[in-house]
C-alpha cells in the first residue's frame, strides 16, 4: 500500500506497508504456526484479514509544533520533527476530512501545544474516537491544565456546527510532565457522555476512558467467533475475565445460563452495563474487581471461562488459580501471542481443540490470537 510517509521515512509504523497484504498475512500465519508448535495443524482456523487501509477508527495524535502552526500527528523517526499524520490512510475518509480541520481550528482558536522541552503549552493529544455503527465522533483534548478550556468552549459551537457528527467532547487534564496519555479528571463539554456502536447486532457503549479495539471490523469477527464457539458448547456459567466493555460477555450472553463479566476498570465496567441495559439482557452481570483476585476468592470454576488479559498476558499466580479452578473450557483471547505462549506452559492440563487469528493491525507484526482449551 503507498504511504507517503513510510516512503519518506518519517513514519514506519506500519513495518510492512510495503509489503503485497495477502503476503503479510502468509508471514504472520507461519511466525505463529511456529511460535505455536503444540497446536495442531488441523486446529488452525482461517485468519480473519483487515482491509488494507481505512481500517482503523481511533486516532491518537500528539499535538506538536507552535500555536500559530499546530500539528497532529507524531515526531519524525528521522530528527525528531514534527509529522503531520491527518491524511494516513489507515483512517476513513471522513475521520481525515476531521484531523485536518482540527489542525486548524487548533490555531484559529489559540490553543498552545504543550512543548516537552521547555514544559510549555497546553494540548498535549487530539483523541478520536468514530463510530462505524452511526458515524458519530467522540472528541477529547488531552490538557496540561484547565487554562485553555474557555478557548476550547469559546469556539465549539463553530466546530459541532461544521461536523454535526460530533457526539461528545471532553477535556482530559493531564498535569504531569510524563509520558502517560491521560490523567485522572475527564470534564465533559458536551451533554452526550458516551458514543454508542453496534457489533453482530450487539450495541456497544464507548465512554471516553474505556478501552474499545480499534479496527471494527476484524473486532466483529473477533465477538462473532467467541459467540459461536461458546454457542457450541452452551455452558451453564460462563466468567469473562478481563471484560473490558462486555463485548465478548454480551455476545456470548444468549448461549450461557449465566455470564458473569470482570474488569477492574470501573469506567469500562459502566459501558458494559449500559450495554446490557440496551439489550434487555437478565443473565448478565457486570462487576469492576480485579480478574486475578476475583478468580482466587473463588471455590467453584465456571463450566467456561474465557479470558482476555493485557499485553502482560495472565501470569503465573492466575495461571496457577485457573489450573485449580478447573474449568471444563477456557477460550483465551491474546493481543501478545509471546505472553499467551507463556501462559499455556503453565497450563498443562489443558489442550489446544481450536485456534484462530485475528489481523487487528495490517502491516505491523501484531496479531489478536485466540484459542479455546479443553481439559483433559
Amino acid at each position: 500500500m503507498p504511504c507517503e510517509f513510510f516512503h519518506q521515512k518519517r513514519c514506519t509504523s506500519c513495518t510492512y506497508i510495503e509489503m503485497p497484504y495477502l503476503a503479510q498475512i502468509e508471514m504472520k500465519d507461519a511466525h505463529l504456526r511456529q511460535l505455536f508448535p503444540q497446536v495442531s495443524t488441523s486446529a488452525w482456523l482461517a485468519p480473519e484479514q483487515s482491509q488494507p487501509t481505512q481500517c482503523r477508527n481511533k486516532a491518537k495524535m500528539v499535538a506538536l509544533g507552535a500555536a500559530h502552526q499546530p500539528i497532529l500527528g507524531i515526531e519524525s523517526v528521522q530528527d525528531g520533527s514534527p509529522v503531520s499524520l491527518t491524511t494516513c490512510p489507515l483512517y476513513q475518509d471522513v475521520m481525515r476530512e476531521l484531523l485536518s480541520y482540527l489542525q486548524n481550528w487548533i490555531r484559529i482558536a489559540g490553543i498552545p501545544p504543550y512543548n516537552k522541552v521547555k514544559k510549555k503549552g497546553e494540548l498535549k493529544f487530539i483523541l478520536l474516537t468514530q463510530s462505524q455503527k452511526r458515524g458519530e465522533f467522540m472528541l477529547r483534548f488531552v490538557l496540561r491544565s484547565e487554562n485553555a478550556l474557555p478557548r476550547i468552549r469559546d469556539n465549539l459551537p463553530r466546530l459541532q456546527q461544521d461536523f454535526p457528527a460530533i457526539r461528545v467532547v471532553t477535556a482530559n487534564i493531564q498535569p504531569i510532565h510524563m509520558a502517560r496519555l491521560e490523567g485522572e479528571q475527564e470534564i465533559f463539554l458536551t451533554s452526550e457522555q458516551y458514543l454508542l456502536e453496534e457489533f453482530n447486532g450487539v450495541p456497544m457503549v464507548v465512554r471516553p476512558k474505556s478501552f474499545f479495539q480499534t479496527n471494527p471490523h476484524v473486532a466483529a469477527r473477533l465477538y462473532a467467533t467467541a459467540r459461536d464457539w461458546v454457542a457450541e458448547l452452551k455452558p451453564r456459567q460462563m466468567w469473562d475475565l478481563f471484560c473490558g466493555v462486555g463485548g465478548f460477555a454480551l455476545h456470548c450472553a444468549p448461549h450461557a445460563e449465566q455470564v458473569i463479566g470482570i474488569e477492574i476498570e470501573e469506567e469500562a465496567i459502566n459501558s458494559a452495563k449500559l450495554s446490557a441495559q440496551q439489550l434487555g439482557i437478565d443473565n448478565l452481570s457486570f462487576s469492576a474487581l480485579d480478574s486475578a483476585a476475583y478468580s482466587q476468592a473463588q471455590t467453584q470454576a465456571a463450566d467456561l471461562i474465557l479470558v482476555n488479559p493485557p499485553r502482560r498476558g495472565l501470569g503465573q499466580a492466575l495461571t496457577a488459580q485457573l489450573e485449580q479452578l478447573a474449568p471444563h473450557y477456557l477460550i483465551y483471547s491474546s493481543c501478545n501471542p509471546v505472553t499467551m505462549q507463556q501462559d499455556l506452559a503453565h497450563l498443562p492440563s489443558y489442550r489446544v481443540e481450536r485456534a484462530q487469528w485475528f489481523d487487528m493491525f495490517p502491516h505491523t507484526d501484531h496479531a489478536e490470537v485466540m484459542m479455546l482449551l479443553v481439559r483433559q
